[in-house]
C-alpha cells in the first residue's frame, strides 16, 4: 500500500513540475513573440511619429508662403500660350503643378506654324492675336514694342526666373572656352578657324536657329553687333535637339543655347565662357562629367554662377503679358503671380533653373 502511495505521490509530482515547465515554457515564448513583434513595430510607429512631425512642419512652414492657392484673380478658363523651347521643363513640371491645385485654370501649348518653335515665334503669334500670353528666354525687342503699339497695345515682361547661355560643341573638340566676344566674332564671320582661339587648324561650323525665330540671343539688344547679319559659316537649325544631333558628328560645330536645354546632354560639350580668356567660367558644376560616363552621370547647370552673376551670359525668362485691358492681360499677369510664389520659384528652382534674385 506504501509502495502504492508512493508510486502516485511520485507521479502527480512530475505531473506537477511538467505543468509547471509547460506554464513557464508557454509565458516565456510569449514574452519573446511579443519582444520580437515590438522590435518589429517600433521603426515604423516612430517613422509614422516622425512623418507626422514632418508633416506638421511642412504645414507650419507651408502658412507662411505664398502658394497657387493663395494667388487671386486666376480666371477660370482655357488659355493658349506658347514661346521659348527653354521652358520645356517648367512646362513639364512647373505648370502641371498649377493646373492641379488650380484645376479652374486650363494651359493648352501651341506650337508656331510655319516656324521653329522659340521666344521669337511666341512673341509674334501673341502679337498676332495667337495666343494669351508667352514665355520668353530673351527681353522683348524695340522693334516689337513698336509693333504692339501699332495694334493698339503695350507688351510687359515679368520676370520669373534665371538662366544661362551655355556655348557647346563637339566632344572630341579641345578649345580651352571663348570670351563672349570670341563667341559674337564667330557668328559674325569674323573668326572661322578654331586655330584662332586656341584650338586645332579645323574649320567653325557655327549651328544657330534663325535670328527671327531664335530662342536666346548673344548680342545685347542695345548692340551695334545686332544689326549686322550672321556669317556665311553659320547653318541654320530648326531646334536645339537638331542642332546637338548635327554637333555629334561635325568635329568643328559650335551651337549657343539655353543651358538648361544643353549642359545635361551626353553627346555635346559646353565650354567654359568669359569676358576675359583669363576668367572663363563653366556652365556646369565642375568637375566636368566626362561623356562617356553619361548617361549614369550627367553634367548639373552652375547655378551658383548664374545666380551671383559670374557666369557672363545670362538669360532671364520673362513672362510676356499683353497690356490691353482684357482676358489676356488677366491671365498673363495671373500666370506671372503664380511663377512667382515662394511655391512657384521653388517648384522653377526644381525644374533646372535660378529663381529671381
Amino acid at each position: 500500500m506504501d509502495n502504492t502511495n508512493q508510486r502516485r505521490a511520485l507521479i502527480n509530482s512530475e505531473i506537477s513540475l511538467f505543468l509547471r515547465g509547460l506554464i513557464i515554457g508557454k509565458v516565456l515564448t510569449l514574452m519573446v513573440i511579443g519582444g520580437l513583434l515590438w522590435w518589429l513595430l517600433k521603426p515604423n510607429l516612430l517613422s509614422r511619429n516622425s512623418v507626422n512631425s514632418s508633416n506638421q512642419n511642412f504645414n507650419r512652414v507651408s502658412k507662411n508662403e505664398s502658394t497657387f492657392q493663395t494667388v487671386a484673380d486666376v480666371p477660370p478658363a482655357s488659355f493658349n500660350y506658347g514661346g521659348s523651347t527653354a521652358w520645356a521643363s517648367i512646362r513639364q513640371l512647373v505648370d502641371s503643378q498649377i493646373q492641379s491645385d488650380r484645376p479652374e485654370l486650363q494651359l493648352r501649348y501651341v506650337n508656331p506654324v510655319n516656324a521653329s518653335p522659340g521666344s521669337s515665334s511666341g512673341i509674334r503669334m501673341l502679337l498676332d492675336g495667337k495666343l494669351d500670353f508667352a514665355q520668353s528666354s530673351r527681353p522683348l525687342t524695340d522693334e516689337e514694342q513698336a509693333t504692339a503699339k501699332e495694334r493698339g497695345f503695350t507688351l510687359e515682361q515679368r520676370q520669373v526666373g534665371m538662366d544661362g547661355i551655355a556655348v557647346v560643341v563637339n566632344p572630341s573638340l579641345n578649345v580651352p572656352g571663348l570670351t563672349v566676344d570670341q563667341l559674337q566674332q564667330i557668328y559674325l564671320g569674323k573668326i572661322t578657324n578654331w586655330n584662332q582661339v586656341g584650338g586645332p587648324n579645323l574649320p567653325i561650323t557655327a549651328f544657330s536657329q534663325r535670328p527671327e525665330d531664335a530662342d536666346t540671343v548673344i548680342f545685347p539688344s542695345n548692340s551695334d553687333l545686332k544689326a549686322q547679319a550672321f556669317g556665311s559659316n553659320v547653318q541654320y537649325v530648326y531646334s536645339a535637339t537638331e542642332a546637338v544631333r548635327q554637333l555629334s558628328k561635325t568635329p568643328g560645330g559650335v551651337y549657343y543655347a539655353s543651358a538648361r536645354s544643353v549642359v545635361f546632354q551626353c553627346s555635346v560639350k559646353a565650354l567654359p565662357l568669359g569676358n576675359t580668356s583669363g576668367q572663363l567660367i563653366p556652365a556646369y558644376r565642375e568637375p566636368m562629367v566626362a561623356p562617356e560616363q553619361c548617361p549614369r552621370q550627367r553634367n548639373q547647370l552652375n547655378t551658383q554662377a548664374i545666380k551671383n552673376g559670374s557666369y557672363p551670359m545670362i538669360a532671364n525668362l520673362f513672362v510676356i503679358i499683353k497690356q490691353n485691358k482684357g482676358r489676356e492681360q488677366q491671365i498673363g499677369n495671373a500666370y506671372a503671380n503664380l511663377l512667382l510664389t515662394d511655391q512657384g520659384q521653388r517648384a522653377i528652382e526644381q525644374a533646372g533653373f535660378v529663381g529671381v534674385p
